[in-house]
C-alpha cells in the first residue's frame, strides 16, 4: 500500500506543478503596460510569483493529507512503524493519518480468532487435508483428536507480537503449541479415558497448559474444545468386538439371573407344598375323618352325587346343605 500511495502522489504532483507553471507563464505574458500621469500601470495577467507558490503549497498540503488518511476496520488495530525514528505505534479502529513513505503499516484482527484442526474436509485451517491431531496414548496406541481453539491477541502486547512473531502467528505459534501440548497430555492417559467420561478432564488440562504457554507470547486463550476422537481401524474393530462381547455377557447374565430366580421360586414352592403335606399328615393322625373332607373339597363345584361303591351313594347336596 505505501508504494501505491507514493506512485499516486508523484502523478498528482506532476499534474499540479504542470498546471501551476502554465498559469504563471500565461500570467506573465498577459500583462499590459499603460502610462498614466507619467507612471506605468500593469493591467491583466495571472497570479504573481508569491501567490502561485502559496497556492502550490496549499494544494500539496491538502494532497498530502488526502493520501495520508487511512481507515482501520471495526475490531482491528493498525501497527505503524516509522522508518525514520524506528519506533512503533498503534492506531485503533476508525480514521487515522499515516504519512506515506515515512510509515509502514500492518492491520491485525483483534476479535476472537479460531484455529481448528479436524479430519473433516472443508473445515478448519487446512480444509483440503485430514488435519486431525494423532497422538500416542499411555499404552502407545494412536488416537486422533479433532480440536478447536478460540483466542485473541492481547491489545497491550500487540507491538510485541508484531515484532517477535509477525502476522502469521497462527502457523508460527498457535498451531505448534497446541499440537505439542495435546500430544503431551494424551500420552498421560489410557486410550479408553480419552474416549470416556475423562474427556472433559483432558480438555481442561490441555486448556490450562496452552494458556500458560501462549499468554506470555501475547495471546489470550479463551477456550479449547475437543470436537471428536478417532481410533485406528484395527482398534475400532477391537472396540466393536468388545462391545458385542459385553452385550452378550450382559444377556447371559440376565438369563442366568432369571434361571436362578426361577429355581428359587420352585424351591420356595416345593417347600410350601412340603409344609402343606406335613400339616395335612399331622391332621390326619389326629382326625382320620379329615381325609373325607379333603376328598370332597377337591371335587368340582358342580358335582352333586358320588358313588363310592355299589352299596354307598353320597348325596353331596345334603352334605353341603342344599
Amino acid at each position: 500500500m505505501p508504494l501505491l500511495y507514493l506512485i499516486l502522489l508523484i502523478i498528482v504532483l506532476y499534474f499540479v506543478v504542470a498546471i501551476l507553471l502554465e498559469i504563471i507563464r500565461k500570467g506573465k505574458k498577459g500583462k499590459v503596460e499603460i502610462i498614466r500621469n507619467g507612471k506605468p500601470l500593469k493591467i491583466g495577467g495571472g497570479l504573481s510569483g508569491k501567490t502561485s507558490i502559496l497556492v502550490v503549497i496549499i494544494v500539496l498540503v491538502l494532497l498530502f493529507i488526502a493520501v495520508s488518511i487511512r481507515t482501520v476496520p471495526v475490531g482491528h488495530a493498525m501497527v505503524k512503524f516509522n522508518i525514520l525514528t524506528k519506533r512503533f505505534s498503534v492506531a485503533g479502529e476508525g480514521i487515522t493519518l499515516v504519512p506515506p513513505i515515512i510509515y509502514k503499516t500492518y492491520i491485525y484482527d483483534m476479535r476472537r480468532l479460531e484455529y481448528t484442526m479436524t479430519a473433516r474436509k472443508g473445515e478448519g485451517k487446512k480444509p483440503n487435508i485430514d488435519d486431525s491431531l494423532w497422538s500416542p496414548t499411555k499404552e502407545g496406541l494412536q488416537v486422533g483428536i479433532d480440536l478447536t481453539c478460540w483466542y485473541r491477541i492481547n491489545p497491550d502486547k500487540l507491538v510485541d507480537v508484531h515484532r517477535r512473531i509477525g502476522p502469521d502467528f497462527d502457523e508460527k505459534v498457535i498451531r505448534p503449541a497446541i499440537r505439542g501440548i495435546v500430544r503431551l497430555v494424551i500420552s498421560e492417559y489410557p486410550i479408553m479415558d480419552v474416549y470416556s467420561e475423562k474427556r472433559k478432564e483432558i480438555q481442561s488440562e490441555i486448556l490450562k497448559r496452552v494458556r500458560s504457554l501462549l499468554e506470555k507470547d501475547g495471546f489470550i486463550i479463551e477456550d479449547i474444545v475437543l470436537r471428536d476422537v478417532h481410533f485406528t481401524p484395527e482398534f475400532g474393530k477391537a472396540i466393536e468386538e468388545k462391545q458385542i462381547a459385553q452385550q452378550e455377557a450382559e444377556r447371559m447374565k440376565y438369563v442366568l439371573e432369571k434361571e436362578q430366580l426361577e429355581a428359587k421360586r420352585k424351591e420356595i414352592e416345593a417347600q410350601g407344598k412340603a409344609r402343606a403335606i406335613q400339616i395335612v399328615s399331622e391332621q390326619l393322625k389326629r382326625n382320620p375323618e379329615y381325609i373325607k373332607f379333603l376328598y370332597v373339597d377337591k371335587l368340582a363345584h358342580n358335582v352333586k352325587v358320588i358313588v363310592s361303591d355299589q352299596a354307598t351313594i353320597l348325596d353331596l347336596r345334603n352334605i353341603l346343605g342344599e
